[in-house]
């Protein structure tokens, strides 16, 4: 069993950097995959990038890549995803989910956190 709270989310201009962060609780959190998803307005959820198990692969949605980064560090229970030059159409509730795997799909995450908004402004 693993829970998840996503933070860091608010409010920043077109061009500004955000970190999100994702805290996880359970024993088994080392063993699983992460994956980044949001959902804009009257959208539905996307994969924004993901990390393997130990952290030593990433991979990005081609919308996010070269300006998003995601890193984890096992032995404090944490995600990031750090984001550099926020456009407006990254405006979206963020979400973090653990799974088996990577995947841009979002039936293959077991456990999701609840949310955060971020919200760009132009």
């Amino acid at each position: 069993q693993v829970q998840l709270v996503e933070s860091g989310g608010g409010l920043v201009q077109a061009g500004g950097s955000l970190r999100l962060a994702c805290a996880a609780s359970g024993r088994t959190f080392n063993s699983y995959a992460m994956g980044w998803f949001r959902q804009g307005p009257g959208n539905e959820r996307e994969f924004v990038g993901g990390i393997n198990w130990s952290g030593s692969s990433t991979s990005y949605a081609d919308s996010v890549k070269g300006r998003f980064t995601i890193s984890r560090d096992n032995a404090k229970n944490m995600v990031w995803l750090q984001m550099y030059s926020l456009k407006s159409e990254d405006t979206a509730v963020y979400y973090c989910a653990a799974a088996d795997v990577v995947s841009v799909r979002k039936d293959y995450y077991d456990y999701w956190g609840q949310g955060t908004q971020v919200t760009v402004s132009s």
